[in-house]
């Protein structure tokens, strides 16, 4: 199957039934198959007019009670940013999937890039949690867009799956289990009295259970600065409290949320930090390192948002290189280098025209890294 086919096959078996989307290469396939099959299981797509009215319809169908995504690439992810920040603010769950091409603007529409690592984090403007899922096989394609819808409604916020152009289109054996065997989590309902609820007020866990439209319940959904009863309430301190809590129910939950991949020994000399189609190359670069009786691992960032900061934390201890390729000009990097309190060097490889970067890129990579080590190490005695 094809790893944007996926993708709709995973979001079906999580439960979504709603797709509003415009369709742009390289995730086309996405609303193609959807409009086929989400009608086959009492569901609805709709193809809107461009990608800002994609992403509204998308909010409005969660807020009625529906699991719904979209899909879209760079040109259309800028577009869906501003709604994508009122989902965030008024806590309305929603899976976007951005099967990442070549940019800046249309640039090679058909052509794979990381270009969007940062825009996924920060798009949208204000303070803001997110949570992003990078897969690396089409089998994860369909196992992440679950993950993605569980952790949606966990935690009430959007969830971006971030491809690439690859994985979107290549294909591989896929296997799907059986429903039943699945874990598949739908959104907290409110359990107290209809009289005086305030669908925003919450316990310990700082989720809201905020009940679809069209229950005995009375909702108020806003973008603006909203209390617990969810209107319009614009006192600094409401404010405060309320960005405070967004950011507190991910934060305080991470160990649950950020997921990683570990390949290699545990402990090596090099360690490689990658994510998406990249960690393919770089998981053959390990291999072919440790033919040659080199010392190297990979650790794979399979949440891309929130940054696995205790994990990228225990590479830069204990590895004497770092190297981290991306189709970007060094995106990820600059995360791995904020958290580099130990002086590791950190090297860059970058790739932008449009091609992924191969393992013998890597390995030369990782090469010069332990050259490099070799020096300074003869330099210090």
């Amino acid at each position: 199957m094809q790893g944007n086919e996926a993708c709709v096959y995973g979001a079906l078996d999580a439960g979504a039934r709603f797709y509003g989307g415009y369709p742009i290469t390289p995730s086309s396939e996405i609303a193609e198959l959807s409009a086929e099959l989400l009608p086959q299981f009492d569901g609805v797509f709709l193809q809107m007019e461009d990608e800002i009215g994609s992403i509204a319809t998308i909010i409005g169908a969660s807020a009625a009670g529906k699991k719904s995504y979209t899909a879209t690439s760079g040109p259309g992810f800028s577009l869906m940013q501003e709604n994508l920040g009122m989902a965030i603010y008024a806590e309305v769950p929603i899976v976007l999937i951005n099967i990442q091409r070549n940019g800046p603007s249309t640039a090679l529409a058909t052509r794979p890039a990381q270009g969007d690592v940062m825009q996924a984090r920060w798009g949208t403007h204000g303070d803001h949690p997110i949570i992003v899922l990078c897969p690396d096989s089409v089998q994860e394609c369909y196992d992440l867009t679950i993950r993605a819808f569980n952790l949606a409604e966990k935690y009430r916020i959007p969830v971006i799956l971030l491809g690439d152009e690859v994985i979107g289109h290549m294909r591989e054996s896929l296997t799907i289990p059986e429903l039943d065997k699945l874990e598949i989590i739908n959104r907290k309902m409110p359990s107290e009295p209809v009289e005086g609820f305030k669908p925003y007020k919450t316990e310990q866990d700082d989720i809201p259970a905020i009940p679809p439209y069209g229950t005995e319940y009375i909702v108020h959904i806003s973008s603006s600065c909203h209390d617990e009863s969810g209107y319009s309430h614009n006192a600094p301190q409401t404010a405060d409290n309320l960005v405070r809590r967004l950011h507190r129910k991910i934060e305080n939950n991470k160990a649950d949320i950020v997921q990683v991949e570990w390949f290699g020994p545990i402990d090596a000399e090099v360690s490689i930090i990658a994510l998406g189609v990249v960690s393919r190359s770089a998981k053959q670069a390990v291999i072919d390192a440790q033919k040659k009786g080199l010392s190297v691992n990979l650790l794979r960032l399979i949440t891309q948002w929130p940054f696995a900061d205790d994990e990228v934390r225990e590479v830069l201890k204990k590895a004497k290189a770092v190297i981290v390729p991306e189709l970007n000009l060094g995106q990820a990097v600059q995360e791995v280098e904020r958290l580099n309190s130990f002086n590791t060097p950190v090297y860059s490889l970058s790739r932008i025209d449009g091609e992924i970067i191969t393992p013998t890129q890597i390995a030369e990579k990782i090469e010069e890294a332990l050259y490099k080590c070799q020096r300074d190490f003869t330099k210090s005695i």
